[in-house]
């Protein structure tokens, strides 16, 4: 029986949150299928609001006024934008300028933050070796004496409350449950391009993987939901 949880957000809190999801998913200007099918979601989701909006981009300022300055509430938000903004395996210049722009609009600065500049990624120095690093992967010399210097971000992704059930199926679907495998582009009969599981590209992928557990977890034990359709 699913149990009556009361949201701990608002319509309107839940739709900027949505829409920032949103922005940031479009910032580094490129619309691969990944980002097509977040933004599917996302539409979907927004529909099922009692206060329903179009999906459109939302100016930091605007998302400050609806989502409002309470430390929690914004770090939570600023959590699932850094899991959008790293989804592909890619932390790009638009993407680190947007989440700064969120951050200084809700008055909050977060250290951890500061641990993914060094993951930025500069298509200027691009190499074009085949099955090479993420560009989400520091380089070497950035791990000296065997150091995480990502450390800071999966700590604080890590520390990510689920309170709403409207979030905690958002979370459900988009994230997969299992590592997408890996796979070829092929054109004309060549291979032009091979992608690696997910796991391998992308460095936070265990941090994906818990925040999803912890939302299976909210929606089983404190909703009361059926969660077999999130688990097949």
């Amino acid at each position: 029986m699913t149990t009556i949880i009361e949201s701990a957000y608002s319509d309107r809190q839940i739709t900027a949150w949505l829409r920032g999801l949103y922005t940031v998913a479009l910032a580094d200007g490129h619309y691969d299928p990944e980002e097509q099918e977040l933004i599917a979601q996302l539409t979907q989701d927004l529909s099922e609001l009692d206060e329903v909006s179009s999906l459109e981009r939302i100016t930091p300022e605007e998302l400050a006024q609806s989502l409002g300055k309470e430390s929690d509430t914004a770090e939570n938000f600023l959590r699932t934008a850094v899991l959008v903004a790293v989804a592909d395996g890619v932390y790009s210049t638009p993407e680190y300028e947007l989440l700064h722009q969120f951050c200084d609009a809700l008055e909050i600065e977060v250290e951890a933050l500061k641990s993914l500049e060094s993951t930025l990624y500069h298509p200027e120095e691009e190499q074009e070796t085949t099955g090479a690093a993420s560009p989400l992967t520091p380089p070497a010399e950035k791990s000296k004496g065997g150091v995480d210097v990502l450390y800071p971000i999966k700590d604080w992704l890590e520390g990510m409350e689920v309170k709403d059930p409207r979030l905690a199926k958002f979370v459900c679907k988009v994230i997969p449950p299992q590592c997408p495998f890996e796979r070829d582009i092929n054109l004309f009969g060549r291979t032009i391009a091979h992608i690696p599981p997910l796991c391998k590209l992308n460095p936070l992928y265990e941090q994906f993987t818990m925040l999803r557990f912890r939302s299976l977890s909210y929606l089983a034990d404190d909703c009361g939901e059926d969660i077999t359709k999130y688990v097949q």
